[in-house]
């Protein structure tokens, strides 16, 4: 539960300075802060600011989840925080749920039942009545959002779907890779260890990604905004740091099943704060199409 409230929280936020700072300046920003976090408490709490008996295996399958889940699944998300906005966005993150099923299917041979396919059903009947509407005289339906912006948040809920299952590889390599003498503190902090080489990754794509693109000078005007760097600061704590960590921790030692149905609650706990911060109305439809989608992703893993 304090993970769906940390993504609320980063959301809101992360909504805000992603208008301010731009996509990709926020991104390259919250990967450098959460790297300074994360290897402050590693040092801390392990003696050591890196990642404790990670192998090559470890690295290389946890560095692939960030490429996927930070470089391409966040740049899609704080994108299409700019066209539709926080609330909507995290509307289409419902889509992890059913991709991370479907990858595990792919790379780890896990089955999906036909409970699952109902699941991925209902949360796509739920995204469709949140997102649509009908068209003036005609009465068909039609995207009532810009196409734009629902492509990103469709490819944002494909990249944490997809660096979900990747992440769990990475951590159940680190698990073998621990010694059987380590101090439990090693053990305790390996999802946060996770979450930092995630980061380092994702950091050298942003930077390699705005370099490329020609934008470094965005990043210079970034930092000169002090209300967009506070809010990248909050979006980076409750983010990269205390929300990714704590939801690999949640399915390293919960029931996963529960674990994730109790995070891909933040669509509707996001609704009221979401509107009264930006002074808009609470539609019945929303509300219904928001409560489908989120039983959609609890299916799928309550069933």
């Amino acid at each position: 539960m304090i993970v769906a409230l940390s993504w609320t929280a980063t959301a809101i936020f992360a909504d805000i300075a992603s208008h301010r700072l731009g996509a990709l300046p926020l991104n390259l920003i919250r990967m450098g802060l959460s790297i300074v976090f994360l290897s402050v408490l590693l040092l801390i709490v392990t003696g050591s600011p890196i990642p404790t008996y990670a192998d090559g295996a470890t690295y290389l399958w946890l560095a692939l989840s960030g490429l996927v889940g930070y470089v391409f699944g966040d740049w899609c998300l704080f994108s299409c925080y700019v066209h539709i906005g926080s609330k909507f966005g995290q509307i289409l993150m419902t889509l992890a749920p059913p991709v991370a099923g479907i990858t595990g299917w792919l790379l780890l041979g896990e089955k999906l039942s036909w409970h699952s396919w109902l699941a991925m059903a209902v949360t796509l009947t739920g995204i469709a009545i949140s997102i649509m509407a009908r068209g003036g005289q005609s009465h068909k339906l039609e995207i009532k959002l810009p196409v734009k912006g629902v492509l990103l948040g469709i490819g944002a809920g494909i990249g944490q779907g997809v660096g979900l299952v990747l992440s769990k590889i990475g951590l159940e390599n680190y698990a073998a890779a621990i010694p059987e003498g380590a101090s439990r503190a090693v053990t305790a902090m390996m999802p946060f260890a996770g979450t930092l080489i995630r980061a380092v990754t994702g950091f050298f794509g942003f930077f390699i990604l705005l370099s490329i693109m020609g934008k470094t000078s965005e990043l210079r005007t970034a930092f000169n905004d002090r209300k967009g760097m506070k809010f990248a600061l909050l979006t980076t704590f409750f983010g990269p740091f205390l929300g990714v960590s704590l939801s690999l921790m949640a399915v390293q030692y919960a029931n996963a099943g529960i674990a994730s149905t109790l995070m891909a609650l933040t669509p509707v706990l996001i609704i009221v704060p979401y509107s009264i911060i930006n002074k808009q109305k609470i539609s019945p439809k929303e509300i219904l199409g928001t409560i489908i989608t989120v039983t959609g992703a609890a299916l799928f893993f309550l069933l």
